[in-house]
């Protein structure tokens, strides 16, 4: 598990890096922003890599993709206070490669399959995936909400005056 498993989590890291960048270029945030939206979606997408595929225990998506966007919320607010941005700048990109999209196309699958068969076994089959798939996926992007807001909240001396230069 040692080094394959490093070399994986930095795989992870650098790709979700990537996507938090891109992610970010589409809203044109201010220049210096881009590092940060960078680190912080490798970070969390590490955090999250690290405790679903753990050998000692694995944990499930939603507890891992909360876990991260704590990790993600916390590092935003620091991230904000050396950029001089709000939190959200980085915060809101970071989470973006984190959104379970292979959940959300099964919801859609599992639900355009409900509508074209005929065969009740096989319609009930399909309900269960649009609904398993469905639930999984709005808890695991309701537990990134919850745990990117929460650090955010907590911390909201400092998450507010970043842009005022007082420091």
């Amino acid at each position: 598990m040692g080094f394959t498993f490093f070399l994986a989590v930095l795989e992870d890291a650098f790709y979700a890096a990537l996507a938090g960048i891109g992610f970010a270029s589409i809203s044109n945030p201010p220049k210096n922003a881009y590092k940060y939206c960078a680190v912080l979606s490798a970070v969390g997408h590490a955090i999250r890599y690290v405790m679903m595929h753990n050998e000692w225990h694995s944990f499930s998506l939603v507890v891992a993709s909360f876990v991260a966007a704590l990790g993600i919320g916390f590092l935003a607010v620091y991230c904000a206070r050396q950029a001089h941005c709000p939190p959200e700048t980085f915060s809101f990109f970071s989470l973006l490669p984190m959104i379970p999209g292979m959940y959300a196309y099964r919801t859609v699958e599992g639900l355009v399959m409900c509508l074209f068969t005929e065969d009740e076994p096989l319609f009930h089959h399909y309900l269960y995936l649009c609904t398993s798939n469905g639930l999984t996926c709005a808890f695991d992007i309701l537990g990134m909400v919850l745990g990117v807001t929460i650090p955010i909240f907590i911390l909201n001396n400092i998450a507010f005056r970043v842009t005022r230069y007082l420091d």
